[in-house]
Protein backbone atom coordinates (compact mmCIF):
# COMPACT_ATOMS: atom_id res chain seq x y z
CA UNK A 1 0.00 0.00 0.00
CA UNK A 2 2.94 2.33 0.66
CA UNK A 3 3.70 2.59 -3.05
CA UNK A 4 0.09 3.46 -3.85
CA UNK A 5 0.05 6.25 -1.25
CA UNK A 6 3.09 7.81 -2.88
CA UNK A 7 1.76 7.17 -6.39
CA UNK A 8 -1.51 8.88 -5.45
CA UNK A 9 0.24 11.86 -3.90
CA UNK A 10 2.43 12.26 -6.98
CA UNK A 11 -0.60 11.96 -9.27
CA UNK A 12 -2.32 14.71 -7.27
CA UNK A 13 0.89 16.76 -7.53
CA UNK A 14 0.95 17.60 -3.82
CA UNK A 15 3.72 17.55 -1.25
CA UNK A 16 3.65 15.28 1.77
CA UNK A 17 2.76 18.34 3.85
CA UNK A 18 -0.16 19.33 1.61
CA UNK A 19 -1.41 15.74 1.58
CA UNK A 20 -1.12 15.55 5.39
CA UNK A 21 -2.86 18.90 5.91
CA UNK A 22 -5.85 17.82 3.83
CA UNK A 23 -6.16 14.65 5.92
CA UNK A 24 -5.39 16.37 9.25
CA UNK A 25 -2.45 14.06 9.93
CA UNK A 26 1.25 14.81 10.28
CA UNK A 27 3.68 15.00 7.38
CA UNK A 28 5.86 12.56 9.28
CA UNK A 29 3.03 10.00 9.32
CA UNK A 30 2.61 10.36 5.54
CA UNK A 31 6.36 9.83 5.11
CA UNK A 32 6.25 6.74 7.35
CA UNK A 33 3.36 5.27 5.33
CA UNK A 34 5.26 5.90 2.10
CA UNK A 35 8.39 4.25 3.54
CA UNK A 36 6.38 1.28 4.79
CA UNK A 37 7.22 1.73 8.46
CA UNK A 38 3.59 2.58 9.35
CA UNK A 39 0.33 1.13 8.09
CA UNK A 40 -2.60 3.52 7.66
CA UNK A 41 -5.67 2.87 9.76
CA UNK A 42 -9.05 2.13 8.19
CA UNK A 43 -10.04 5.67 9.14
CA UNK A 44 -7.03 7.16 7.33
CA UNK A 45 -7.84 5.06 4.28
CA UNK A 46 -11.47 6.23 4.43
CA UNK A 47 -10.29 9.85 4.74
CA UNK A 48 -7.98 9.51 1.73
CA UNK A 49 -10.76 8.00 -0.37
CA UNK A 50 -13.24 10.70 0.67
CA UNK A 51 -10.93 13.71 0.35
CA UNK A 52 -9.37 12.73 -2.96
CA UNK A 53 -12.17 10.62 -4.51
CA UNK A 54 -9.92 7.56 -4.54
CA UNK A 55 -11.15 4.06 -5.29
CA UNK A 56 -10.74 2.21 -1.99
CA UNK A 57 -10.15 -1.13 -3.71
CA UNK A 58 -7.28 0.39 -5.69
CA UNK A 59 -5.76 1.94 -2.58
CA UNK A 60 -5.93 -1.30 -0.60
CA UNK A 61 -5.11 -3.84 -3.33
CA UNK A 62 -3.97 -2.06 -6.47
CA UNK A 63 -6.96 -3.44 -8.40
CA UNK A 64 -9.17 -1.14 -10.44
CA UNK A 65 -8.81 2.53 -11.30
CA UNK A 66 -7.05 4.96 -8.97
CA UNK A 67 -9.97 7.37 -8.86
CA UNK A 68 -13.70 7.00 -8.52
CA UNK A 69 -15.27 7.76 -11.93
CA UNK A 70 -15.95 11.45 -12.45
CA UNK A 71 -13.05 12.65 -10.29
CA UNK A 72 -11.42 14.67 -13.05
CA UNK A 73 -14.64 16.61 -13.71
CA UNK A 74 -15.00 17.28 -9.98
CA UNK A 75 -11.39 18.47 -9.77
CA UNK A 76 -11.90 20.80 -12.71
CA UNK A 77 -15.13 22.15 -11.21
CA UNK A 78 -13.45 22.74 -7.86
CA UNK A 79 -10.49 24.46 -9.51
CA UNK A 80 -12.78 26.73 -11.51
CA UNK A 81 -14.72 27.62 -8.36
CA UNK A 82 -11.43 28.61 -6.71
CA UNK A 83 -10.51 30.69 -9.76
CA UNK A 84 -13.83 32.51 -9.62
CA UNK A 85 -13.23 33.35 -5.96
CA UNK A 86 -9.70 34.60 -6.64
CA UNK A 87 -10.75 37.89 -8.21
CA UNK A 88 -10.51 39.18 -11.76
CA UNK A 89 -7.01 40.61 -11.28
CA UNK A 90 -5.48 37.33 -10.10
CA UNK A 91 -3.21 35.43 -12.45
CA UNK A 92 -5.39 32.31 -12.20
CA UNK A 93 -8.49 34.23 -13.28
CA UNK A 94 -6.69 35.94 -16.17
CA UNK A 95 -5.21 32.61 -17.31
CA UNK A 96 -8.54 30.78 -17.33
CA UNK A 97 -10.18 33.74 -19.10
CA UNK A 98 -7.49 33.63 -21.78
CA UNK A 99 -7.93 29.87 -22.17
CA UNK A 100 -11.68 30.30 -22.56
CA UNK A 101 -11.10 32.59 -25.55
CA UNK A 102 -8.78 30.21 -27.44
CA UNK A 103 -9.87 28.88 -30.82
CA UNK A 104 -8.64 25.55 -32.26
CA UNK A 105 -5.45 27.12 -33.61
CA UNK A 106 -4.78 28.72 -30.23
CA UNK A 107 -5.15 25.35 -28.50
CA UNK A 108 -2.76 23.76 -31.01
CA UNK A 109 -0.20 26.51 -30.39
CA UNK A 110 -0.58 26.18 -26.63
CA UNK A 111 -0.06 22.42 -26.86
CA UNK A 112 3.14 22.95 -28.86
CA UNK A 113 4.38 25.46 -26.28
CA UNK A 114 3.64 23.10 -23.38
CA UNK A 115 5.35 20.22 -25.20
CA UNK A 116 8.39 22.42 -25.81
CA UNK A 117 8.53 23.57 -22.18
CA UNK A 118 8.15 20.04 -20.84
CA UNK A 119 10.71 18.67 -23.34
CA UNK A 120 8.21 16.16 -24.64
Amino acid sequence: MKDRFKELRKELNVTQQEFADKLKISRNFVAQIEMGSKVPSDRTIDDVCREFNVNEEWLRTGNGDMFVPGIKDKQISAMLADVMKSGEDSFRHRLVSALARLDDEGWDNLEKLIDMISNK
